[in-house]
Order: structure tokens, then sequence, then C-alpha cells
């Protein structure tokens, strides 16, 4: 059994431009930032309440890069995305559109619970927001 849960880990071209994005449109936090001596990110952590995300740069030449990909290599395919619990889910959904995230899927009131919508940010990773906590309905 998992002590702490979950942490997705996504992977960007441009991780420095990511974890920009990030915090200016979903309103992530920096947990741990790790930058080469040219400034460039290698490692991030960043947080929305207590909720973890890390971000990487894609890196195709070690083990586990080479089992990953780039939506944009894969058509704009994604094969997983992270979703989190927001308590203000229309204000959420208003600043991340305000900075460009596209949104895919508009917000609306969930027939199981909880509002909420899923967008792309700049790389076309697909993110996740809503009020629905699964805790909770049980």
């Amino acid at each position: 059994m998992s002590k702490y849960g979950a942490i997705p880990n996504l992977i960007y071209s441009d991780a420095n431009a990511a974890v920009s994005f990030l915090k200016d449109a979903f309103g992530f936090k920096e947990h741990g930032i790790y930058k080469d001596d040219n400034g460039k990110i290698f490692h991030a952590q960043l947080s929305l309440g207590k909720a973890l995300v890390m971000i990487n740069p894609f890196n195709p030449e070690t083990a586990f890069g080479k089992m990953m990909n780039l939506p944009k290599n894969l058509d704009g395919y994604n094969t997983q995305t992270p979703y989190f619990i927001i308590d203000n889910v229309d204000e959420h959904y208003k600043i991340a559109k305000a900075n460009g995230a596209k949104i895919v899927m508009d917000i609306k009131d969930e027939d199981y619970g909880g509002r909420g919508y899923s967008c792309k940010d700049p790389e076309g990773n697909i993110w996740s927001f809503g009020s629905y906590n699964p805790y909770e309905s049980k």
C-alpha cells in the first residue's frame, strides 16, 4: 500500500517553458526545481494544493527516455492525463484559458458528481481539473 499516493511525471521538449506555463495557467507552485549549469531544468516538482507533479525534459538517450515520447511525435495523442481535484473550477478554467490552455473538453457538471474540464498545454499534454473527489464520494 502506498503511503503517499501517486505523482504523475510528464516530459517536455522545453521543461523551463512548461514549468512557467503550468504555474501561470494552472496555479502550480514550485516544490523543487533542479537546473543544470546553463539554467535548464533537468527535474522539477510542482504542487497544486497537496498534489504533486514531476516535470522532466524529454531525453531519448536515457533508459527512461527510450520508453517515452512527446504528444507532438504521436500526432497529438496522449496515453494518459493527470486529474487534479480543485475547489473553484470555474475560476481555474478562466485563468487556464486566458493563459493559453487549449480546452479539449469544456467545463461541465458530470453525471457522477463534480464539475470539471480538460485542456492541452502548449506541448500537447492533456490535463484535467475538477471538483469531483472520489475519496469523498464513497
